[in-house]
């Protein structure tokens, strides 16, 4: 992963992070203790993020284009 796909994708899992906690937040649910924030977040991420990240895992990827170099 590039220096700029890092970048990217801690920009996104923060983005994610804010609405999980702002979901939990308007339902309500237990973060009180460590055990019941570990509870919400898995139900959280078995909810919403899991099945998005099967659905992307399932889906083969396009063949990456290997380049080529003239040695001589």
């Amino acid at each position: 992963m590039t220096p700029e796909e890092q970048r990217d994708l801690e920009i996104c899992v923060n983005r994610i992070s804010e609405i999980l906690h702002q979901d939990a937040q308007s339902q309500s649910l237990p973060m009180s203790t460590l055990a019941e924030i570990e509870s919400t977040v898995r139900q959280q991420l078995q909810t919403h993020i899991s099945p998005k990240i099967g659905f992307f895992l399932s889906t083969p990827l396009a063949p990456r284009k290997l380049e080529h170099t003239d040695e001589a």
